[in-house]
């Protein structure tokens, strides 16, 4: 059983939902990122997902845009990233990472390559918000040759056919969008997730994490009994936007504690 697996496992055991912030590697910068993250996990996060820059994030919003941007303006790159990984493992953070991202950079590094380098520095699968399951076999068996996984997000607007393909396709768990649009931070959550999520159930046995939009407790609380984990981007990007870098770690550990603390 792989991290990603057996901390959902654990989870199941204790009765608790996850929680997986999303950093862009590079923003602020990379020595940051690396402390964001431990702190983070410090604060309570269960996996964590790190934004590999890119030019075109066709599936994020304006937050994580910019952040994105932010970084390549730095040059930061998927090497960039994959350093960020070991560095992490390298500091005693335990818990799985994945990295999300696009498929051109992927691809333009080598499938084999980056999944060889990839676990060697500790990363436990890839989220690719552009790669349609049915063009995704290439990187999927790069994946399973050495033991990452390859997430696949689903939407409410996936028909059932095509959900229980993904169901069988995805390793680890099922990324559940929450809404019909791209990321960014929402007051409410749609009326209909619950329906949605309870649809995705019927397909697979996968754990199911839901993302876009979420950004508050009452969000979080809102999922339980519905989803498995809570994926937060946009709203983390916020947090630590405008902060002084040493206030930054503080922001973000206390932030993490407020979602996942299990009293009101």
């Amino acid at each position: 059983m792989g991290r990603i697996s057996n901390t959902f496992h654990q989870l199941k055991k204790r009765g608790r939902m996850g929680l997986i912030p999303f950093f862009t590697v590079g923003y602020p910068d990379l020595a940051t990122t690396v402390t964001l993250v431990s702190q983070a996990v410090a604060g309570g996060a269960d996996l964590v997902e790190l934004g590999v820059p890119f030019s075109d994030p066709l599936a994020d919003g304006a937050t994580i845009q910019r952040s994105s941007f932010h970084a390549l303006r730095q040059g930061v790159n998927l090497q960039n990233c994959l350093d960020v990984c070991r560095q992490l493992r390298d500091d005693s953070v335990s818990v799985p990472l994945l990295l999300m991202g696009y498929y051109n950079p992927f691809l333009n590094y080598g499938l084999e390559a980056l999944c060889r380098e990839a676990a060697a520095a500790g990363v436990d699968g890839f989220i690719v918000a552009d790669l349609p399951p049915e063009e995704g076999d290439g990187l999927r068996d790069a994946c399973l040759g050495r033991g990452l996984d390859l997430v696949f997000l689903v939407s409410p607007t996936s028909p059932d056919e095509r959900i229980a393909m993904i169901g069988q396709k995805a390793r680890g768990f099922l990324y559940c969008v929450s809404l019909r649009g791209v990321t960014g931070a929402r007051r409410e959550l749609p009326a209909d997730l619950p329906l949605f999520l309870s649809r995705v159930r019927r397909f697979t046995q996968l754990p199911l994490a839901v993302g876009f939009g979420i950004s508050t407790k009452a969000h979080v609380q809102a999922l339980a009994g519905h989803a498995d984990a809570a994926i937060v981007g946009s709203a983390l990007v916020d947090v630590i936007q405008g902060e002084e870098p040493a206030q930054m770690p503080d922001r973000v550990r206390e932030y993490i504690r407020r979602l996942t603390s299990e009293d009101d």
